[in-house]
């Protein structure tokens, strides 16, 4: 089992930098690939990144390669997403996720467990 606490959201201008960190509980966090996806109002929830056990490998969604950046510390049980040049489309929930898996998938419904969601905002 493994819980998931996200933060580093909030209100920031078009062409900011925001860090979101999520927090894992438990010991096994370095078995776990771990992805990001964010939510925008009257739309899905979408894939933007993942990251494999071993940093080795990490996908992104077309939309955010560039200008998003995925990485893990394993000795503090955290994953973070870098966002550069924000842009109002950006806003959204994030929330991350992990599975327990070598491969990095971009499916919502393939992940075990998901955080409750860090609110970003992106003014014009």
């Amino acid at each position: 089992q493994v819980q998931l606490a996200e933060s580093g959201g909030g209100l920031v201008q078009a062409g900011g930098s925001l860090r979101l960190s999520c927090a894992a509980s438990g010991r096994t966090f370095s078995s776990y690939v771990m992805g990001w996806f964010r939510q925008a109002p009257g739309k899905e929830r979408e894939f933007v990144a993942a990251i494999v056990l071993n940093s080795a490998i990490t996908r992104y969604a077309d939309s955010v390669k560039g200008r998003f950046t995925i990485s893990r510390d394993n000795a503090k049980n955290t994953v973070y997403l870098q966002i550069y040049n924000l842009k109002p489309e950006d806003t959204a929930v994030y929330y991350c996720a992990a599975k327990g898996s070598f491969h990095p998938p971009a499916l919502a419904y393939e992940y075990d467990y998901w955080g409750q969601g860090t609110q970003v905002t992106v003014s014009s």
